[in-house]
């Protein structure tokens, strides 16, 4: 991992190094990528130009295309039949999952519930009087009517991912969710995904992956309508295929590897320190970094790694993440170790202090935030009910992590009686006139000619 002192250095390029690393720009390929890319394309193309190649075929092709990219890149040969799991493959994972593990579901989702309704908008509206004069204006909320779920099926299998997507829009009130999950042991045929999908009454699950799945769910196929919306991460190809169909549908996030920053002061444990930098640098790839304004705490979290990584069984992984993404740096106190923070703007912040409220008042970009010794970026992945889809690559400055609310769609609704629009028609043609929209003011003096 990089060491960083930034009482004598400056931090701000190693951020933005960083930042370039962790985002999805969509023009770096590995070797062996490069190859694979020429066997099946003819051509050494970017995962970008891969990307458009795949989704503009989708669109025109439909169905034929996606089986045809599912057989050469999953190397599974599926029919439109089989392209769905049936009723019968959902009755047979929930019936033979684990009992205690589908408690844990029970309770995951009552708490992804509780937090989700409690944040929920709600229709408000606004009655203005004067005399005769009536105006109502409203703020109308209604759920999306089809939503996609993307779920990552490469290197583990993720029904936490389907609860932190699904359960929110279902609070919102979604009535049509279409998953989507890479034909894989670790994806759309694993049992503990379809016992989660039985659990929630997911019904509708389509056994794709990649960029032909988010053209398919943008695009619509034969057998799979298209959505108006689609969420939840992916590898690289799913990242750019979402940030390509948008437009065509409005999409989440365009996220990019798992990231978390730790704010710690003399009071943090290092060994808890390491673990939280492990935890993400697992994903792999992962970006952990350090902030401390204390010394000491450098080369003890240093130690704690070694030993930790030796023992895990991803510990290979997180390793080559970390040395990749991975920095300890030294700040000069807490409040520029506030701002170090804020200009990586990660995903997850976890502050690790004696007072962590201090420090929260402090910084303002983050996805999630873990406040005290005691809460580990874990609980947010797992069970604490704000859903842990959330910015990632440098966009929490200006985006949020996904919940209930973006599964609506907001209309304002105006009405005006014939008394209201009369005192508003001479504000109603000044700005028509300054504007030169002479149409605009004739259709006030319509309606209000005797």
């Amino acid at each position: 991992m990089t060491t960083i002192d930034c009482t004598t250095n400056s931090a701000e390029k190693l951020f933005e190094a960083l930042r370039q690393k962790l985002s999805p720009r969509g023009d770096v390929v590995s070797e062996a990528g490069r190859q694979r890319t020429i066997a099946l394309f003819g051509e050494p193309l970017t995962p970008q130009q891969v990307v458009e190649r795949i989704c503009g075929e989708v669109r025109q092709g439909g169905l034929p295309v996606v089986l045809d990219y599912t057989k050469k890149l999953d190397r599974k040969e599926l029919t439109r039949e089989t392209l769905r799991v049936s009723p019968a493959e959902f009755d047979a994972a929930f019936a033979s999952a684990d009992p205690e593990f589908l408690k844990t579901l029970s309770r995951i989702r009552d708490n992804v519930v509780e937090f989700q309704t409690k944040l929920l908008n709600q229709t408000i509206s606004l009655t203005k009087r004067d005399g005769d004069a009536r105006i109502e204006l409203r703020q109308r909320y209604l759920p999306l009517k089809r939503v996609g779920i993307c779920i990552p099926g490469g290197a583990a299998a993720y029904p936490s991912t389907l609860l932190m997507t699904a359960v929110p829009a279902q609070v919102a009130g979604v009535k049509e969710i279409a998953v989507v999950a890479p034909p894989t042991e670790f994806g759309s045929y694993n049992r503990d995904l379809l016992a989660t999908c039985k659990l929630l009454g997911i019904t509708e699950v389509y056994r794709i992956g990649g960029a032909q799945a988010v053209a398919a769910l943008a695009f619509g196929v034969e057998g799979l309508p298209r959505v108006d919306k689609i969420v939840g991460p992916g590898n690289l190809f799913v990242a750019l295929a979402k940030k390509f169909v948008y437009g065509e549908v409005d999409i989440d996030s365009i996220a990019g590897p798992s990231e978390v920053v730790v704010l710690a002061d003399a009071t943090a444990r290092a060994d808890f320190i390491a673990s939280d930098l492990i935890s993400q640098a697992e994903h792999s790839p992962g970006s952990g970094v350090l902030i401390t304004w204390h010394a000491p705490l450098i080369a003890a979290v240093q130690d704690e790694l070694t030993k930790q990584l030796a023992r895990l069984p991803r510990g290979d992984l997180a390793r080559t993440s970390l040395e990749d993404y991975g920095a300890l740096i030294l700040a000069k106190d807490a409040d520029d170790a506030c701002r170090l923070s804020d200009l990586l703007a990660t995903e997850h912040l976890h502050i690790s202090t004696a007072d962590p409220e201090a420090i929260l008042a402090k910084v303002q970009n983050a996805g999630a935030i873990f406040l005290g010794h005691h809460t580990p970026v874990a609980v947010g992945d797992y069970v604490a009910g704000p859903s842990h889809v959330l910015p990632t690559g440098g966009t929490a400055r200006f985006a949020n992590g996904l919940c209930a609310n973006d599964f609506l769609k907001r209309s304002s609704v105006i009405s005006y009686n014939a008394t209201a629009l009369a005192n508003a028609a001479d504000d109603i043609r000044r700005m028509a006139s300054v504007e030169g929209l002479t149409a605009h003011s004739a259709s006030v003096d319509l309606r209000l000619k005797k």
